[in-house]
């Protein structure tokens, strides 16, 4: 059996950068308040506390003083404003790019148009964007969730949430140009995202399977999975090694390996030595 393994594939700039910042204030501090899961990784989310990590809901869980830790995802203002009013030791590992999607966000709505994100409604990224505007920005998954649009006279202004797929963006901006008089469109799909999207469809095309690995809440991974699956490749989904199904395997000649934006190195490196390992010596048919 073959491997090949999706290049760009593990994490993206955005989370690694903010994974770094977070163990450095974990040395410095010892323990460190995180607003939300700091990656959608239930392994390394279980690794950080095993440093220190407190992971808590809300600003107003940090103690006072305490240091705080701000996700990739980056969070609304009001966020920021109790913790600076818990007088909290801020350690802001927000992506550069969610932070250019938060400030088009608001420089479309102070340039007077209606905001419409292209996202998951419940995703905090999502939650973080809409946070920081005035009046509430319209948040579509997809294109037939626009409706229909009353006020033929519209300035509409669409973005998207970083990690969404491009196919779905252009859709629902193909759609909004057809209802509103006038769109601005700013794309802030980023780059990390594409590049891993394209790897997967690419490598969906040449194996005879792929596994992906990756945290189930993970909304990136779940999009890698949806495309490969769009390609017609048999796909595996799996959160660390020892979930494999080594059936799954059979008569596979070349497995292809992808991992999500949030799948941090050691899983994937502890993934291929597994499969690099024959199923007998794992106790397979015994």
């Amino acid at each position: 059996m073959k491997l090949r393994l999706a290049d760009p594939t593990g994490l993206c700039f955005g989370v690694r950068r903010a994974i770094e910042a977070l163990e450095a204030a974990l040395a410095e501090h010892g323990t460190v308040y995180a607003l939300g899961s700091p990656i959608h990784n239930p392994q390394e989310v279980a690794r950080l506390i095993g440093l220190g990590l407190v992971v808590v809901d809300d600003a107003d869980e940090v103690p006072q003083g305490g240091v705080a830790f701000i996700r990739a995802h980056g969070v609304g203002p009001g966020a920021v404003e109790r913790l600076q009013g818990r007088s909290a030791v801020i350690v802001d590992g927000t992506c550069p790019f969610v932070r250019r999607a938060q400030e088009r966000a608001s420089h479309l709505e102070a340039e007077g148009y209606q905001v419409f994100l292209v996202g998951d409604r419940d995703h905090p990224e999502v939650q973080g964007i809409t946070a920081r505007l005035g009046r509430s920005a319209r948040v579509v998954g997809r294109s037939d969730e626009i409706g229909e649009i009353d006020d033929p006279g519209l300035r509409a202004g669409v973005l998207s949430q970083t990690t969404q797929k491009a196919e779905v963006f252009a859709g629902v901006v193909a759609d909004l140009c057809l209802k509103v008089s006038e769109l601005k469109v700013f794309n802030t799909i980023c780059n990390a995202t594409a590049e891993r999207q394209n790897a997967v469809r690419q490598l969906a095309r040449q194996v005879d399977g792929i596994i992906v690995i990756g945290g189930k809440n993970s909304a990136n991974t779940r999009k890698l999975v949806e495309i490969s699956r769009s390609q017609g490749a048999p796909t595996l989904w799996i959160e660390k090694s020892e979930e494999l199904d080594w059936r799954w395997l059979e008569g596979k000649l070349q497995i292809g390996v992808a991992a999500g934006a949030s799948t941090p190195d050691w899983l994937i490196k502890k993934l291929i030595t597994t499969l690099a390992i024959p199923q007998v010596a794992k106790g397979e048919g015994n």
